[in-house]
């Protein structure tokens, strides 16, 4: 059995992980800063997909169990996608549910 390991540092939330690596400092501020892009990419698409989810459920007045049967997901994911709780969905997960709802999603690139 292997015992649990041992946590001997922890990069608070506001600080720079590339420089707790070891990493010099205008690399890891260069590294930090192209992470919280890619970051906020993906987020934004999710808020996106959730979004066009939350309005297709609200303009057909679904109730939450409805909206479940209907996106192949639980009730209370429901309640997490009308919240936008993006960790909660990948964004594979939200372009199928938007398949479900008859929309087609197509992707863009610049």
């Amino acid at each position: 059995m292997n015992p649990e390991p041992v946590i001997t540092h922890v990069t608070p939330a506001d600080g720079n992980v590339f420089a707790d690596l070891g990493f010099e400092a205008t690399e890891a501020r260069r590294l930090l800063a192209e992470t919280d892009a890619i970051i906020s990419a993906k987020l934004a698409i999710k808020h996106s997909l959730m979004s066009e989810l939350a309005e297709c459920i609200q303009r057909k007045n679904l109730k939450p169990a409805d909206a479940a049967d209907m996106l192949g997901i639980t009730h209370a994911s429901v309640s997490d996608l009308m919240n936008r709780n993006s960790v909660r969905f990948t964004i594979d997960a939200l372009v199928d549910m938007l398949a479900r709802t008859g929309k087609e999603v197509k992707i863009s690139i610049r």
